[in-house]
C-alpha cells in the first residue's frame, strides 16, 4: 500500500484487517459504522455494485451526491450539503461519505481540493469518510494519485477526532490483476473499528495458501516495481488507443488518468435527452454492434448519454475491431438522422407551400366575393 502511494505515507499493520476482497471490506465497514436505516453519501456516478455491497445485508441506505459534467463530475460543497439535507428530509441519520479514488466509473483521480473539502465536511458533520482506493495503482498519467491518508498527515490531523473517522479500503484485484484471489483490506486508525472488523473477517477469510503465495510475490521488490511500472505504460497505451478510436468515430471521453475504463460521452447519439433514449441506444450497441458497455444510468449518473467503456480486458486486435464496429454504427446513425432531418425539412417546406397556397386562395376568394 505504501509503495503504490510513492511511500508518501506509511501504514501500521496493527491497523490493517484482511478481507475476502474489497466487496467484503466495504460491507464490513457498513456493519461497523452504521445501523439499519442509516445513510451513507455517495457521489454520482458510482460503481453499481455498491447498491449490493453496502445495502443488501446491512439495511443501510445510499443517498446520492449529485455531480455533473459541467465540472467533470467533481464533488462540490453545495452538492455535499444538498445530499446531507436530502437524507435529513428522509429522516435518515447520515453516518458517512464513501468515495472511490480513483473513480470507478470515471477513471479520474480526486483533486486535493476535493479531498480537503471532504475532510472539512466530515469534520463539521462529525461523520465518517471511507476512501475506496482499489484503483490507486492504475494511475498512468498526471495528476498523481493522492491518498486521503496523505491529506490527513499533511494537515497534521493525527491527534484530532477526524483521524479515527477516516478509513481506507484496498485490494490487489486491480493493481495486480488478481480479482479471483479475493484479497482486500481495511485500514483504520480507530481501534474499535479494527477490533470489530477483525472479528467479522472470520466470515470472509483469505486462505492461508493465498496469503503464503502473495507474501512471497510481494516480498520481491524488484518484481513489484517493474510490474507496476510496466502496467502503467500498458494502461496508458491502451487508453490512448481507445480514446483515439472513439475520436475517429466522433465520440469524446471525459479526460481520465487512471482505471481500466473511460467515461464516454454519447449524448449526441441519443434520440432524445432521456434515460429511455439512453437504454434504447445501449440495447442497439449490445445487440446490434455486439459491444458490451455499461449505460450511465446503471451508475446512477444524473445525465443521460454517458457510458462506461472498459479497455483493459481485451487484446489490441479486439479493441481495434470494437472501434471499427462502433465507427460504422455511428456513421449509420448519422446517415439515418440526416435522412430523417431531410424528410422533416421536405415536409416542412411542402407544408409551408400548402399553407401559402391555401392562404392565397382564401384571399383571392374574398376579393372575388367583395367585387
Amino acid at each position: 500500500m505504501a509503495e503504490i502511494r510513492g511511500n508518501k505515507v506509511s501504514f501500521d499493520t496493527d491497523h490493517l484487517v484482511l478481507t475476502a476482497g474489497a466487496t467484503s471490506a466495504n460491507e464490513t465497514l457498513m456493519f461497523c459504522l452504521a445501523e439499519k436505516g442509516d445513510a451513507i453519501l455517495l457521489p454520482t456516478p458510482y460503481y453499481p455494485g455498491f447498491d449490493r455491497d453496502l445495502k443488501w445485508r446491512t439495511g443501510v441506505e445510499i443517498v446520492s451526491i449529485q455531480c455533473s459534467s459541467s465540472n467533470g463530475f467533481q464533488i462540490t460543497e453545495s452538492a455535499l450539503e444538498a445530499a446531507y439535507q436530502e437524507a435529513q428530509r428522509k429522516n435518515l441519520r447520515v453516518k458517512g461519505v464513501l468515495v472511490t479514488n480513483p473513480s470507478n466509473p470515471l477513471g479520474t483521480t480526486m483533486s486535493r481540493n476535493e479531498l480537503d473539502l471532504l475532510v472539512n465536511f466530515v469534520t463539521d458533520k462529525e461523520i465518517h469518510l471511507i476512501s475506496d482506493e482499489i484503483y490507486s495503482g492504475t494511475v498512468f498519467s498526471s495528476p498523481a494519485f493522492v491518498s486521503i491518508m496523505e491529506v490527513l498527515k499533511d494537515r497534521k490531523l493525527e491527534n484530532t477526532q477526524v483521524w479515527e473517522r477516516v478509513h481506507v479500503v484496498y485490494s490487489l484485484s486491480k493493481d495486480l490483476g488478481l480479482p479471483g484471489f479475493r484479497v482486500g483490506a481495511i485500514y483504520s486508525n480507530d481501534p474499535i473499528v479494527v477490533a470489530a472488523a477483525t472479528k467479522m473477517s472470520s466470515f470472509g477469510l483469505v486462505s492461508s495458501q493465498t496469503q503464503y503465495l502473495l507474501s512471497a510475490m510481494l516480498s520481491d521488490k524488484k518484481f513489484t516495481k517493474e510490474y507496476i511500472s510496466k502496467n502503467h505504460k500498458r494502461l496508458q497505451k491502451r487508453q490512448n488507443k481507445l480514446v483515439s478510436g472513439l475520436e475517429k468515430a466522433g465520440i469524446s471521453c471525459l479526460e481520465s488518468n487512471a482505471g481500466l475504463f473511460c467515461w464516454v460521452d454519447m449524448r449526441h447519439l441519443l434520440s432524445s435527452n432521456t434515460f429511455e433514449a439512453e437504454m434504447e441506444l445501449w440495447k442497439r450497441i449490445v445487440y446490434d454492434v455486439k459491444l458490451n458497455i455499461s449505460p450511465g444510468s446503471s451508475c446512477h449518473c444524473t445525465e443521460p448519454g454517458w457510458f462506461r467503456v472498459c479497455f483493459a480486458n481485451m487484446s489490441e486486435d479486439t479493441l481495434k475491431l470494437a472501434m471499427q464496429r462502433l465507427k460504422s454504427f455511428v456513421s449509420s446513425i448519422t446517415i439515418d438522422n440526416q435522412t430523417h432531418q431531410d424528410l422533416k425539412n421536405m415536409r416542412k417546406k411542402n407544408r409551408t407551400k400548402w399553407v401559402f397556397r391555401l392562404s392565397f386562395q382564401s384571399f383571392h376568394d374574398r376579393e372575388q366575393g367583395e367585387r
